[in-house]
């Protein structure tokens, strides 16, 4: 896999990013170090408020989001992913930018990069929803989905309901996810 990484020009040890590639896509991104950069609910409300932002300027839809201190995972539909990267690109400096600035740390990196999953069939995308939903929980953070407000969970328990987020979760669950089935 490395000598093809190579001989295709791609970084040896991250999967090359599919720049004209359209659907919905699974982002990811993470902080330098994973380290705690978005430790309150205030922080990683303005860091979601910073993506949306930059992904309505590029006209891309985000059905699913999650902000956790060290990461974040969007679910998002593009015509091609070029469009996300550069939208990212923007936000990811102007928060650097500002967080670098609030602990006068010019200079400091802050994110490390952002890796993109596309998704391929309706069952990869609910259990994609249900994962970022409960990726705090996973992580500790919560006890369960909606006890952690920087998700969309809050968002589809007001518009679809209670009932709708249960069936989502049992015919589509988290447990094998990432395991080979959603490649």
């Amino acid at each position: 896999m490395l000598r093809q990484r190579r001989l295709r020009d791609y970084p040896l040890h991250a999967p090359p990013h599919l720049y004209d590639a359209a659907g919905w896509v699974l982002i990811t991104a993470a902080t330098y170090e994973h380290k705690y950069r978005f430790p309150n609910g205030t922080l990683r409300s303005w860091l979601l408020g910073e993506l949306f932002k930059e992904l309505g300027n590029a006209e891309v839809a985000c059905s699913a989001w999650v902000v956790l201190p060290n990461h974040y995972h969007l679910l998002v539909q593009c015509d091609r992913l070029e469009e996300i990267s550069q939208a990212l690109r923007r936000a990811h400096a102007r928060t650097a930018r500002e967080l670098n600035r609030r602990a006068q740390a010019e200079g400091r990196r802050i994110w490390y990069r952002f890796s993109d999953r596309f998704i391929r069939s309706d069952g990869h995308y609910y259990a994609s929803v249900n994962y970022l939903h409960y990726n705090p929980v996973k992580h500790g953070h919560a006890r369960d989905p909606l006890a952690w407000p920087s998700s969309s969970a809050h968002w589809y328990l007001e518009h679809l309901g209670v009932e709708w987020l249960l069936d989502c979760w049992h015919e589509y669950p988290v447990r094998d996810y990432g395991k080979g089935w959603d490649w």
